[in-house]
């Protein structure tokens, strides 16, 4: 038997990106395909109206119901189950307004409303412009997004590596797919090695790397079980810790200067009440993923066999670029 929390689950489909990015098209010919419109009664929540319309009459199933939310004040916990409750539906297809952030979304949606799936389309014509100009929401649709769509692509005139670079420099995990002009789909096969041989057994981090390396281990800490690390950071203390437990890391900017977070890793060593806060080390020791109190769960532990102070690199805050 399925249990109650499940059965309750609002799945919900998720498309982010901006105006006329390609996010109506995709949608309506979703609800055409009988696989995914068989029936269950879907709410399809419109957060944004761009020129592109939807035609009901193309569905196999008419179990389809439009609302749209058109202020962001109106798109709040409350008024969404309400929304939901009126219209009966077992389901959510969002297409979500670009111009609003991912926070506002989580915090936004009802609790029992669960993200199944999320896709960014993006207009190729438009993308390196957003990126330069509005970046922080670039950064905040992709990083979140399973799969990143550029539409309408023109081969030979666009450089693929370009918009690849901009998507890895955000997430590793997204896929990455192109829809040309001549309606052809081509999914990204760019080959994105690190900058460094995750393969060998000591791992020393140039400092630039750090960001990269960073979200690799936070995404796939399995792979680095039992690697021996070398890298530069600063240390972080707390009364709070367990005796023999510091945080050693680096100031990360995904970006713009708002978003930099201190990017730490819980390390081991019985001489950790040495450390003060904001001093910098070159730290050397062996990963070992496993639960910890300060990750709340499991997480990659640095079993420290040596520390020396050291200066802090000559650019103290590392980026993915």
């Amino acid at each position: 038997m399925m249990p109650n929390n499940q059965m309750d689950e609002i799945p919900v489909y998720l498309f982010l990106g901006f105006l006329e990015a390609g996010k109506t098209k995709f949608i309506q010919e979703t609800l055409e395909d009988k696989r995914f419109n068989n029936g269950e009664k879907t709410l399809v929540l419109l957060c944004e109206e761009g020129e592109e319309e939807y035609d009901p009459s193309t569905y196999p199933s008419k179990n389809v119901v439009f609302h749209t939310v058109e202020e962001q004040e109106e798109f709040n916990p409350a008024n969404l189950k309400k929304i939901l409750k009126d219209c009966g539906a077992t389901r959510v297809v969002l297409e979500y307004n670009g111009m609003w952030t991912i926070q506002h979304l989580f915090e936004s949606l009802p609790v029992e409303w669960a993200v199944y799936q999320c896709m960014c389309f993006v207009d190729s014509n438009t993308f390196l412009q957003y990126n330069a100009n509005m970046r922080s929401l670039v950064v905040d649709k992709i990083n979140v997004s399973e799969l990143v769509v550029f539409n309408r692509f023109a081969v030979g005139e666009m450089d693929q590596l370009e918009f690849h670079k901009i998507v890895r420099g955000i997430s590793r995990r997204a896929q990455i797919a192109y829809e040309t002009t001549d309606g052809e789909v081509a999914y990204d096969d760019i080959e994105d090695p690190l900058p460094f041989d995750v393969e060998a057994d000591e791992i020393t981090l140039k400092d630039e790397d750090y960001a990269l390396w960073y979200r690799d281990i936070m995404e796939e800490p399995e792979k680095y079980h039992g690697k021996n690390m070398t890298f530069r950071g600063v240390v972080a203390v707390d009364p709070k810790f367990p005796k023999g437990v510091f945080a050693v890391g680096r100031h990360v900017m995904t970006c713009c200067v708002d978003d930099i977070q201190y990017c730490w890793l819980v390390a081991e060593w019985d001489k950790a009440s040495l450390f003060d806060t904001r001093q910098w080390v070159r730290v050397t020791g062996t990963i070992s993923v496993q639960k910890h109190k300060l990750y709340r769960g499991k997480g990659p532990v640095l079993k420290v066999e040596s520390v020396i102070l050291t200066d802090a690199p000559a650019q103290e805050v590392a980026t993915f670029y």
